[in-house]
């Protein structure tokens, strides 16, 4: 037998004690976790491997695309984001389609959902359930936030699934810790990952973010869970982005999209319509490039705005690009494409409210500043894609066929290959 070291911070676990964390570089929080016995491995093969009624459909396309096609029996979704970004309208609209849906009970003979809130109470779930229109037939709820009653509850009922809402009030009332603490978060967690694993149960857990738009915690939930979810966008916006992070049972890459309306989330099938919309590069400054969410191409138009500065240093700002990023490009577009920028304020903007960082956007934000400089517009139907280099070379992007693809399907069809700065600004006959 040998004597196992658990991080007390994050749970990381180590075969020697050390003063040192290596995951969360914190010092003096390593202690010995006990012994470990021995157990006999399994052979691979004799292991039964699961079938696709294992997952369950929820009647949202976006929603099971992410997970990988639907959710798996007994696992435990973390669905996270910003406060009032929609998660708790998104999961209501998961239990009604969970119950629209004809798949086979986990349990008992209809589909019974409990919905576990330590936030509002029943008459509040109530009013946003007949705002988005779900049926509460065969929804059990229950305003408690100890981890034991809700264990219970859950073994009492067996329901076909269960909603915690959020994991962040509930607590083990033998722990003495305020609720959201590391070692309440971590307690409750554990035990909400037995019951689910022992009664094949899948559970939904709300969690929180910090302001750095991380999981509260720190990331003992991401560490314990199956999946992690965030749901991301700006509440002034009506777009929405569920993107998975961690997921066991399925890819990381894929990305749904939804639209945030009075009655719900609306699924979007046509993204790259939504972030065009009203728009389309018809302006001078305005430039329509691809970017990929995943493995979804998406079509997004980059305004940009010179004028010259009222003050002795010029000011750079953004909304959804990458602040040193951009100055990064106004360098290269100064020494390697003989713009005079020194005595320009430059104002950068994604339109619909998105947050990019894909390099491929880098030729689009240049040209974009190069025609409101120059207050030439960019050739009709024209995209643009492309990284830039620091010598002013335009580098190869990932998934150019995808996003040509894309382009092609909405009409874009004025294509170039470019191969630096200047040729890029010879197409509006600027530069050098």
């Amino acid at each position: 037998m040998q004597a196992l070291y658990t991080c007390s911070h994050c749970d990381s676990q180590y075969a020697k004690w050390q003063g040192q964390c290596d995951e969360c570089q914190k010092w003096g929080t390593i202690q010995e976790s006990g012994q470990e016995a021995g157990q006999k491995p399994a052979e691979l093969k004799s292991v039964s491997k699961p079938s696709s009624s294992s997952r369950i459909s929820v009647g949202m396309n976006e929603f099971e695309n992410v997970l990988g096609g639907g959710l798996v029996r007994g696992s435990i979704v973390l669905l996270a984001g910003d406060p009032g970004i929609g998660k708790s309208t998104l999961v209501l609209q998961i239990v009604h389609g969970f119950q629209s849906k004809t798949n086979q009970p986990l349990a008992g003979n209809s589909k019974q959902v409990l919905y576990i809130c330590g936030e509002e109470s029943a008459e509040q779930i109530g009013l946003r359930m007949d705002r988005l229109k779900v049926s509460g037939d065969n929804i059990r709820f229950a305003g408690v936030v100890d981890i034991k009653s809700i264990i219970n509850t859950i073994q009492k009922h067996k329901p076909d699934l269960v909603i915690i809402d959020s994991i962040q009030t509930i607590a083990d009332s033998s722990i003495a810790s305020e609720p959201g603490s590391i070692t309440q978060i971590r307690a409750t967690t554990a035990q909400l990952m037995q019951i689910a694993k022992s009664t094949n149960i899948p559970i939904i857990i709300i969690g929180h973010v910090t302001k750095e738009g991380s999981v509260a915690g720190p990331q003992v939930l991401a560490h314990m869970v199956d999946v992690v979810l965030y749901l991301e966008g700006d509440k002034l916006h009506q777009y929405r982005l569920l993107r998975s992070t961690k997921n066991r049972f399925g890819p990381t890459n894929q990305v749904g999209v939804f639209s945030m309306q009075d009655s719900g989330l609306i699924e979007v099938k046509n993204p790259s319509q939504l972030f065009l919309e009203g728009g389309g590069a018809q302006n001078s400054g305005s430039v329509v490039s691809v970017i990929m969410e995943g493995l979804r191409p998406f079509l997004i138009e980059i305004q940009a705005l010179t004028n010259k500065t009222s003050y002795g240093y010029p000011k750079r700002a953004t909304s959804g690009f990458d602040l040193s990023r951009l100055e990064l490009l106004i360098a290269v577009l100064q020494r390697r494409g003989g713009l005079k920028l020194d005595n320009q304020d430059v104002f950068l903007n994604i339109v619909g409210g998105l947050r990019v960082k894909d390099p491929a956007l880098d030729l689009a934000a240049c040209l974009s500043i190069a025609s409101s400089l120059s207050n030439q517009a960019m050739p009709k139907k024209s995209v643009v894609i492309g990284e830039l280099g620091l010598a002013g070379e335009i580098r190869p992007v990932s998934h150019v066929d995808l996003r040509i693809s894309e382009s092609s399907r909405l009409g874009f069809t004025e294509l170039k290959n470019i191969k630096n700065i200047e040729q890029a600004l010879k197409v509006l006959n600027i530069g050098k």
